[in-house]
């Protein structure tokens, strides 16, 4: 079964040009392309013969090691947070006094390493609040 016409027929691209480039200006638009959202170089060409903008993508280097230990802390949370629902469910299952207190200082250190890690969260973004003010 062959493939149905596009709608668009004025919108094809359907006349090939040929150009030929050197290899420093073949890197630089490879880099060009690289740094941006665009996929192929000829689209990098037809931007840039269309005087349509090129968007460049910059990622700050700096903050991907803060971003690391964020994430880390985020997993920590969520498995902390995990463990304060089963004791929870524990507890509402228990009916004994003994092991109802058990499950209660059992949460109540859960609950401090939660202190500690937004902690360090706060300390984390303090220092990113300095770094964003000095700019």
């Amino acid at each position: 079964m062959p493939r149905s016409k596009a709608k668009d027929q004025g919108g094809l691209l359907s006349h090939p040009i040929i150009v030929r480039v050197t290899a420093a200006e073949f890197k630089r638009l490879d880099d060009l392309r690289k740094d941006s959202d665009v996929k192929t170089i000829g689209d990098i060409i037809r931007n840039i013969l269309s005087n349509r903008k090129i968007k460049i993508l910059h990622q700050d280097v700096s903050i991907s090691k803060p971003m690391e230990e964020m994430a880390l802390i985020r997993k920590e949370l969520r498995s902390i947070g995990i463990n304060i629902n089963q004791i929870t469910r524990s507890f509402n299952q228990d009916h004994s006094e003994v092991k109802r207190a058990f499950y209660s200082l059992k949460a109540a250190e859960q609950y401090t390493k939660v202190g500690a890690k937004v902690e360090e969260l706060l300390v984390m973004i303090s220092k990113f609040a300095e770094q964003w003010l000095q700019k």
